[in-house]
């Protein structure tokens, strides 16, 4: 397996700051390269060896976020057994073991953005897309009913839900009361 090159880690990392930056006050269409260079302190040239548009920057940030999303998801499911999930459903999970919203205010800044009215609704859709295809591989541990597709869109806008709240109330809440909320709105959805 071949090591990151920490030149363009770091050079990629000041790139994703400076869009998320730019992103605050701009369109992403109306963002050009001149511009993210000068905020990101690259030249052009160390711009085009890595992307050819603005765009593949965010999409490139927007994969990376959404790789940290999954393993986020995922870390709660290391410490229970597939027959728990399947028959308990989320009665056996632990607060304290989820960490989606530790995943949010890690990215604190991108779901700022990617929430705002600032880039198109196609990374709403990539962002609900992503977590929803937790729920159909999470399926997999039984058989896929293809009926179930309208309950997993459901179960991705409560989560979605939950962390547009928090944006809201400008994420004030901790993330373990987060985890409480989540938690304890999975359990009564259960119930239902």
């Amino acid at each position: 397996m071949k090591a990151k090159d920490l030149r363009v880690v770091k050079t990629k990392k000041a790139i994703y700051q400076a869009l998320t930056h730019l992103l605050k006050d701009k369109l992403l269409p109306n963002i050009r390269v001149s511009e993210l260079c000068r905020e990101a302190n690259i030249n052009r040239g160390t711009f085009y060896f890595h992307y050819e548009e603005v765009g593949d920057v965010f999409k490139e940030f927007f994969e990376e976020v959404i790789l940290d999303l999954e393993e986020s998801y995922k870390e709660p499911y290391k410490y229970i057994s597939a027959q728990q999930i399947k028959s308990s459903a989320f009665k056996e999970l632990d607060p304290k073991t989820v960490r989606i919203f530790h995943h949010v205010k890690k990215y604190e800044d991108f779901y700022r953005i990617i929430l705002s009215d600032n880039v198109p609704t196609t990374y709403y859709y990539m962002f609900f897309d992503a977590i929803r295809s937790n729920f159909i591989e999470d399926s997999k541990i039984g058989k896929y009913n293809e009926s179930k597709k309208y309950l997993y869109s459901f179960l991705t806008n409560a989560i979605i839900g939950l962390i547009i709240e928090w944006h809201r109330s400008n994420f004030e809440e901790s993330v373990d009361d987060m985890n409480i909320h989540l938690v304890e709105t999975l359990n009564m959805i259960g119930k239902i």
